[in-house]
């Protein structure tokens, strides 16, 4: 017995599934329009009564979804609007009006169907990023690589991934040069360039050459899990609005009936209409006044909202922070490493007299090449950029405070303030190099000297601000956010000249942690002005993230506090898409707000109109139905938002020789 009971059940849950609620939707319209035109040919003939029959089968066929709905909704005492539609239909059906009851059922379950794919399309995030998952990994073992569940890796594991295949875990490369395509996960256009030492993610994908990884998180904690987990959250989140209308949905349905079944009695009585018409009137009065598209009308404008962030790489924490982000008019960013790249560069070159520059960057640069040091890592940079090889240096010494010192050949080298390297320079040129030195400090750079006893040249070093900067302060006043605000912990000079330079309303620079969240409980407390939304780097950035109205973390894929604490994590280091998310979220207000006033107006038109004996049951229905079909719609044109502005990085012009830098030149 309890295998034809398994099969019986199984195939009642196949029928009653969601994959077949557009097949049998379209079967029940097929039906009731042959049975229509049939009835009407020729209704008293053999045709006409085939036609008849199938007008209750087309009933049967859409009341499949509607009666398994009802009976959940009756079985948990929550009556909604699945127990309207079948009540109403099936009394229509009832007073001898079957093809009402049954335009009825096949419009609602076609409403159910279109809301369903709708609703897939808006996981396509979530799909695409399930596919990202790792499915197998090559380990290395005593002798030699061999395959794995990537499930199995653990931090510390080395793994080989060979051009084409899908990174397994997240990890730092040991070995190897290649480029990795991380489209699916950040949107970014172009695959990114790795080396030793640089941090890549589980589902991103090698293009070019072999890499050795040393996996640090196992991957159920990879990055691409947890935003997999934060998309998941993110779609099972609802709007304050829609919390409303989910807590009133029940109390909504019994009121409809009790009106229903009064408004039934008034027509008896009062208006002194027959029984049938009266129920007639009275069933139309039920179908018009259920909620259908006023209930779906945020739900589906959210999901949508968020599945095209998503696509894009902006994940966004759910309904609630969507509306939020929808209210700010006020925007407070980080310096370093959100408006800045957070790596400081060569922006000049100075020669002392006529001093080689080239051959004493080659000494500099064999100084250097081993130091972690960020004025160091500069050098090495522009030493390469420029074809160079590192001369021989000996003896190298770090001097605490001061910079470092060697011999390069019999020559004694310094690298580092000008104190410290005054004693190498030329006397006849001292005071013109500490001059430059003050100039460049003036202009908001950081001076550092190279002085050898063959020569002397100073470097001009700036964090250069990221592409689309000086573009973003009138997109952001595109999209409604009126006032901008600068904190940083960086020199109020240094500061002051980016806040000119990218048109930055206000800057408060040299605060501590702890100084900027007071500052943005102050400006959120004591300024008016709608929604506040911080924008930092998701690290160090994170208490202020977290009490702003919104916080945004850019440009961090791996980093725990950015998953953490931000509300909106911008998978891309691109700015654009800071204006572009606001824009978005505008739109998705706005939408919703459409959707709501239409579900409203039909449902307080068509009702009067009934209850004035206006309007026919088939009409009811299509006003109703079609009001939830053109939600949806509505809802559906937030998947086809268009993408952020690319953001052109114009190249950067090779260090220039000559006068101090100007201002501008420096910030640049």
């Amino acid at each position: 017995m309890d295998g034809p009971t398994t099969t019986g059940r199984t195939g009642l849950a196949r029928l009653v599934s969601d994959e077949t609620q557009l097949p049998l939707a379209l079967a029940a319209g097929i039906t009731l329009l042959a049975g229509f035109l049939l009835a009407w040919m020729s209704p008293e003939t053999v045709v006409g009564q085939i036609g008849r029959v199938l007008l209750w089968v087309s009933l049967g066929l859409g009341a499949v979804h509607g009666l398994h709905a009802a009976w959940e909704a009756i079985r948990e005492l929550r009556p909604d609007i699945d127990v309207l539609m079948v009540v109403g239909a099936g009394l229509s059906a009832a007073i001898g009006h079957p093809a009402e009851g049954a335009l009825l059922l096949f419009m609602f379950t076609l409403a159910g169907a279109l809301e369903h794919r709708a609703m897939e399309k808006t996981r396509d995030a979530v799909s695409r990023l399930n596919k990202l998952m790792p499915r197998d990994a090559l380990i290395r073992t005593g002798v030699g690589w061999a395959p794995t569940d990537p499930e199995s890796l653990k931090p510390g594991d080395e793994v080989l991934v060979r051009p084409g295949e899908t990174i397994p875990a997240d990890g730092v490369v040991i070995v190897g040069r290649s480029s990795v395509d991380q489209s699916t996960l950040t949107g970014e256009s172009l695959p990114r360039a790795v080396t030793e030492d640089e941090e890549v993610f589980a589902g991103t994908l090698n293009q070019d050459g072999a890499l050795e990884i040393r996996v640090t998180r196992p991957v159920g904690e990879s990055s691409l899990q947890r935003i997999l987990d934060l998309v998941l959250e993110a779609h099972e989140s609802r709007q304050p609005v829609q919390r409303v209308i989910d807590r009133f949905s029940t109390p909504y349905t019994l009121t409809v009936m009790v009106v229903a079944v009064a408004a039934l009695i008034g027509f008896v009585v009062v208006a002194e209409l027959s029984a049938t018409a009266a129920a007639y009137r009275a069933i139309t009065l039920l179908v018009v006044a259920s909620p259908c598209a006023l209930v779906i009308s945020t739900p589906t404008a959210t999901l949508c909202g968020l599945s095209r962030a998503a696509r894009a790489g902006v994940l966004i924490k759910g309904g609630d922070a969507l509306e939020r982000l929808s209210n700010v008019s006020r925007i407070v960013m980080d310096k370093t490493g959100t408006l800045t790249k957070g790596q400081i560069e060569v922006m000049h070159v100075h020669p002392v007299a006529a001093a080689d520059t080239d051959a004493l960057l080659s000494i500099a640069f064999g100084a250097e090449e081993q130091s972690t040091h960020p004025i160091a890592a500069a050098i090495v940079r522009l030493a390469r950029e420029r074809r160079l090889r590192p001369a021989d240096v000996a003896a190298i010494q770090n001097v605490p405070g001061s910079g470092i010192e060697g011999r390069s050949g019999e020559r004694r080298l310094r690298i580092g303030a000008f104190d410290f390297c005054e004693p190498l320079i030329p006397v006849c040129f001292r005071r013109h190099t500490e001059r430059m030195v003050d100039q460049i400090r003036a202009d908001g750079g950081i001076p550092v000297v190279i002085a050898h006893e063959d020569g002397a040249m100073v470097l001009a070093l700036a964090d250069q601000p990221r592409a689309g900067a000086q573009q973003l302060r009138e997109r952001l006043r595109s999209v409604g956010v009126d006032r901008m605000a600068m904190l940083t912990g960086d020199h109020p000079v240094i500061a002051e000249r980016l806040a000119a330079e990218l048109g930055i309303d206000r800057v408060e620079a040299d605060l501590l942690p702890e100084e900027k969240v007071d500052r943005i409980r102050s400006m959120r407390e004591n300024e008016g002005g709608g929604g506040l939304a911080v924008v930092g780097d998701g690290v160090n950035d994170a208490p202020a993230l977290a009490v702003a109205d919104v916080g945004l973390a850019m440009g961090r894929i791996g980093a725990d506090a950015a998953l953490e604490t931000a509300d909106v994590i911008l998978l891309h280091d691109d700015l654009d898409r800071i204006p572009w998310s606001f824009g978005l979220a505008r739109r998705v207000k706005r939408v919703m707000i459409a959707n709501l006033a239409l579900a409203t107006l039909v449902i307080a038109v068509l009702a009067v109109l009934t209850i004035l004996g206006r309007v026919p049951l088939y009409i009811g229905v299509l006003g109703h139905e079609g009001s939830t079909l053109i939600v949806v719609a509505n809802s559906l044109r937030l998947l086809a938002h268009p993408p952020p502005s690319p953001q052109l990085s114009p190249a950067a012009s090779p260090p220039r020789q000559g006068r101090p830098a100007s201002a501008s030149a420096v910030a640049r």
